[in-house]
């Protein structure tokens, strides 16, 4: 099932998400469902809340199906290590035609926990450090604009007011 993108201006991305405690049938549905809904809007990662979805869960396939073993599910994920520096431009299925230079740690080591249950680590540099960092900032309420200039993320957000009120923020 594809689950609609939630947009900036909905509560639920700007709320810290719940840590996840069952790891039953239905958590394995809901990442299969996540994994689809982020190749159907052409992501690359993918928070629950981006969903509608409160709960630590974020899914992360840097290739764009291209590896089936870099598909990676991160539940209840910590940064644990950053190192290095790296900016580039950088967009949000939940802010979709709005991007912005982001500067943030090259390397990555996130601690999360699969599917199962069992905690693993997992390090990623470039973009998948990248990736790392912008779902885990979903799971703690945040969105990259909270990395830019004050001014860009309050023209960002004009420029979405206008078009929520225009009806073309759907």
């Amino acid at each position: 099932m594809t689950y609609p993108i939630v947009k900036l201006g909905d509560p639920v991305l700007e709320r810290p998400a719940a840590a996840v405690t069952e790891f039953d049938d239905g958590l394995k549905k809901l990442v299969e469902d996540m994994f689809e809904s982020m190749y159907d809007a052409h992501g690359v990662g993918l928070a629950a809340p981006q969903i509608g979805i409160g709960k630590r869960i974020a899914v992360v396939d840097v290739t764009f199906k291209e590896d089936p073993n870099a598909k990676l599910v991160l539940i209840n994920p910590e940064i644990i290590l950053t190192d290095g520096r790296q900016t580039s431009q950088e967009g949000c299925l939940s802010i979709p035609d709005f991007r912005e230079k982001v500067t943030r740690a090259r390397r990555v080591t996130v601690k999360a926990q699969d599917l199962t249950g069992k905690w693993f680590e997992h390090t990623g540099e470039d973009l998948l450090a990248r990736a790392f960092l912008h779902e885990t900032d979903h799971l703690n309420g945040k969105l990259y604009i909270s990395h830019v200039s004050a001014l860009k993320r309050d023209l960002i957000k004009r420029k979405v007011k206008k078009l929520i009120k225009a009806g073309e923020w759907h």
